[in-house]
């Protein structure tokens, strides 16, 4: 699945194998998160499914900075 706009955020849901798995993956976001001082809202649901929604609240709408933060997320 690729990311998709969603109103005014860039959301993508992954999903794996058991709620363990969705955890390690959102522990892999944070420090990219942080390098970037870029941070997403994350909701962890159905016990293995991680939707990440990305949007840039100082601009106001979806900048190059969330596609930066999507791309980077998807090569964890």
């Amino acid at each position: 699945m690729s990311w998709k706009v969603e109103g005014t955020s860039l959301v993508k849901e992954f999903v794996f194998a058991d709620f363990s798995k969705a955890i390690i993956f959102v522990n892999k976001i944070h420090p990219i998160a942080e390098e970037m001082g870029h941070h997403p809202n994350i909701l962890i649901h159905s016990y293995n499914k991680v939707k990440v929604m990305l949007y840039t609240h100082s601009e106001d709408k979806i900048t190059e900075k969330d596609y930066s933060l999507a791309e980077k997320i998807d090569s964890i």
